[in-house]
């Protein structure tokens, strides 16, 4: 079953309005507080106190980070690296009784405050890195089945944002998340 055919209902959010789930009252500043990374795709997922963030590549260390990758290949050019809410995995836990570790869900970076589906074709700022929010990055059978637990279709509009890396640098644990203004001279 396709997860856009779902109720509400079905999604685990009786009540919440359309595509994006907004439960979170508005936040739109964050903070990073995992910064995850895995040498290769199904690998061991590594946690970093820092990390660097290079330009129209990914972290370095992350399998995500290969600048030959064909742009139609895996997850696509506009996955240089993703993020995931903290709440997201938080609502998860106390909503289905189930844990979920940060790790687990397999995303780059966890944040904590802001809402990233709002960041969808804008650019935020994580510490002093540029970022562009591409597309939700839905979970999927696969990491369902990786994860031995039903995830799906709780997880839906909740998995995270992809993002491409348009000026690369450091990215700290304890960085800030934030959207960048819209430049009004243009």
């Amino acid at each position: 079953m396709c997860w856009q055919s779902l109720s509400e209902e079905q999604l685990g959010c009786p009540g919440c309005p359309g595509v994006f789930l907004n439960y979170h009252g508005g936040m739109n500043q964050g903070e990073v507080l995992h910064i995850l990374t895995a040498p290769d795709a199904g690998g061991t997922i590594e946690s970093r106190q820092q990390v660097k963030a290079i330009e129209g590549e990914g972290l370095e260390g992350d399998r995500f980070r290969d600048p030959t990758r064909p742009a139609d290949q895996d997850h696509r050019r506009d996955t240089d690296v993703t993020l995931i809410e903290i709440e997201n995995l938080e609502w998860f836990r106390e909503s289905q009784g189930l844990p979920l570790e940060p790790e687990e869900f397999r995303r780059n970076i966890v944040t904590r405050g802001i809402q990233l589906n709002d960041l969808v074709g804008k650019q935020l700022r994580v510490g002093e890195v540029v970022m562009e929010g591409r597309r939700l990055c839905e979970p999927c059978a696969k990491l369902q089945k990786r994860l031995g637990r039903q995830i799906l279709p709780a997880m839906v509009h909740r998995g995270g944002l992809n993002c491409r890396i348009v000026s690369g640098g450091e990215i700290r644990v304890g960085d800030a998340v934030e959207p960048m203004e819209d430049d009004k001279s243009a």
